[in-house]
């Protein structure tokens, strides 16, 4: 644990949930490849796109339509839907493929089993502070087992705009009731996460599980509060 600020304890914490909780790239890397997979078989010229080509579309779909940005669910939906017009369906066959595509890929996303380790120590931090999730992926807390451990899973795209913005810390607050500088932030992200929290007046934890020193991130544009490499390490904090 390292300290970058004058530590004053804090009466709440909420919690970024991808790679912070779980180790949320080996989740996606399966179920991208599931979904590819998925599509292939209902439409094989979703074979003649290759990785770099996907990225593309994907880019497309949110540079023509701005209010896109912050919701992966429906990024992904047009980007779906943009692939499978390219293949030659019509806007209804297209939609409902994508619909379909987008369906498979949440199950998918979804389909895994949070660390026994995390879940234990998750529960023992509930039972001692009032905690709020805040993600800008679409994970299915419920599937997980996640929902009793938090007051609220607030979720980029519906309930805000995407960290860093402020619009989900803020709610955050509202949900605890206390002032933004008692709740502390947790996160592996220093964008999303640290600068996000420091900018709306949260105390920031960063999670850095990989012990990558901070002056060597290009992400690092505000100090966090405190940085730790477990998350067991939250219990001692006061």
């Amino acid at each position: 644990m390292k300290f970058y600020r004058r530590w004053q304890p804090v009466s709440a914490m909420t919690f970024d949930l991808d790679d912070t909780l779980y180790d949320n790239r080996v989740v996606i890397i399966r179920a991208e490849q599931m979904l590819l997979d998925w599509l292939e078989a209902r439409c094989p010229a979703m074979a003649n796109f290759d990785w770099p080509q996907w990225q593309v579309m994907r880019a497309e779909v949110i540079t023509a339509d701005a209010s896109l940005v912050g919701f992966v669910t429906e990024i992904r939906r047009a980007q779906l839907t943009l692939a499978a017009l390219r293949c030659g369906l019509s806007e209804a066959d297209a939609k409902s493929l994508a619909d379909d595509g987008v369906a498979f890929f949440l199950h998918e996303r979804s389909n895994f089993t949070v660390p026994e380790e995390a879940m234990q120590f998750m529960g023992e931090l509930a039972e001692r502070y009032p905690l709020v999730a805040i993600t800008n992926g679409n994970v299915d807390c419920d599937k997980l087992g996640l929902t009793p451990l938090f007051k609220q899973v607030l979720q980029a795209g519906p309930d805000g705009a995407a960290k860093p913005d402020g619009a989900l810390f803020t709610k955050a607050q509202s949900i605890l009731n206390i002032p933004s500088d008692t709740i502390l932030h947790v996160g592996d992200h220093l964008k999303a996460d640290v600068l996000g929290a420091k900018l709306a007046g949260f105390k920031a934890c960063w999670f850095n599980d990989t012990k990558t020193p901070l002056t060597s991130q290009r992400r690092a544009s505000l100090l966090p509060d405190v940085e730790i490499s477990d998350l067991s390490e939250l219990l001692v904090l006061g």
